[in-house]
């Protein structure tokens, strides 16, 4: 996708179905196909932000990126390793580089053990440093994401949310990752929080040379944190491109109906900006639509739309679209 970086990530084909099965036997009667054929790299350093509406697959794709969910098809490469292949040791030796910051600062940290101890474990999990050595690496943890080192013996309840995510953030920067999966890290923080946390994250991306997978349904923090974006739509992408070009130049519908959703701060400009207000729910991805997902809410789908799904293809140098109306436009001109 741009020849002058290197992947660290390779996404290829990659497929996540959650069996349905119903009686008493467990009958498999069909699949949600939560995350359906989905290609993308990422770069080594950079921050690709992952948007889409509640339910498209999102955080399915982080999850099934670093083996917290077993892929049902496709490759995971990551750093010229398919991580879909390894099993025991191998996996969790290359797991060490993965770490994910969880959405909810609240329910992803043990209420029952001291902060210490949470930053801790995965020093403990991989045999990394024990004894003073575990000590003074939790106190530095908590030195790096702005918290005071004495706090290493409280426990969660006593900490605000934003404390709280930054408490998640040390554990995930305990083993030195290369790959971190932010799954909506600011969501469930207050406004004046998602600032400093998002600060954070980017300073420490420049310090220790961090790669983000971001995900996250707020289009302007993901603009500003992001370096190329991707859009979903029920379990696939639709579009990806440089952050600025998906906002200046949006192709795809799904796309322009989410740029056109996003408050312009200027009063004038948000008066002339056009809402494309998108009709119809959002299908089941138990039962997706033949052909184009997006046909049953897409003014602008024709016949073939309804018949072939579209492939993700170039359509301009570093920006890519699944899209039959883009692909037939650009190949006219």
């Amino acid at each position: 996708m741009d020849a002058n970086g290197t992947p660290l990530v390779q996404v290829r084909h990659l497929k996540k179905y959650f069996p349905i099965t119903r009686g008493i036997v467990q009958r498999h009667v069909g699949d949600i196909k939560a995350v359906d054929d989905v290609n993308f790299n990422i770069y080594k350093g950079e921050t690709l932000g992952l948007v889409g509406e509640t339910g498209c697959g999102k955080t399915t794709v982080g999850r099934t990126i670093i083996r917290l969910y077993e892929p049902t098809a496709g490759q995971v490469i990551f750093d010229d390793v398919d991580l879909a292949s390894l099993r025991g040791g191998e996996l969790r030796r290359l797991r060490r580089r993965m770490q994910m910051i969880f959405q909810d600062p609240y329910a992803s940290l043990n209420p029952r053990m001291a902060v210490g101890s949470i930053i801790a474990e995965p020093l403990e999990v991989h045999r990394v440093a024990r004894g003073q050595a575990k000590r003074e690496r939790v106190q530095e943890l908590l030195q790096l994401v702005g918290l005071n080192p004495n706090f290493a013996n409280r426990y969660p309840h006593e900490f605000s949310g934003g404390q709280r995510q930054r408490i998640g953030i040390a554990r995930a920067l305990a083993l030195n990752p290369a790959l971190i999966i932010c799954d909506e890290p600011i969501s469930s923080l207050d406004v004046s929080i998602q600032a400093q946390v998002v600060n954070l994250l980017e300073n420490l991306q420049e310090r220790l040379g961090l790669t983000y997978l971001f995900i996250a349904h707020d289009l302007s923090m993901v603009r500003h944190i992001s370096d190329r974006m991707a859009v979903m739509y029920l379990g696939k992408i639709v579009e990806l491109t440089d952050r600025d070009e998906i906002y200046l130049n949006p192709l795809h519908p799904y796309t322009q109906a989410l740029m056109s959703a996003v408050p312009v701060p200027d009063p004038e400009l948000e008066a002339k900006q056009k809402r494309i207000i998108l009709e119809g729910d959002l299908p089941s991805p138990a039962n997706p639509p033949q052909g184009c997902n997006f046909n049953t809410r897409c003014s602008k789908a024709f016949d073939v739309c309804f018949e072939k799904d579209p492939e993700f293809v170039e359509v301009k140098p570093g920006h890519f679209c699944a899209c039959h109306l883009v692909k037939a436009l650009e190949e006219g001109k």
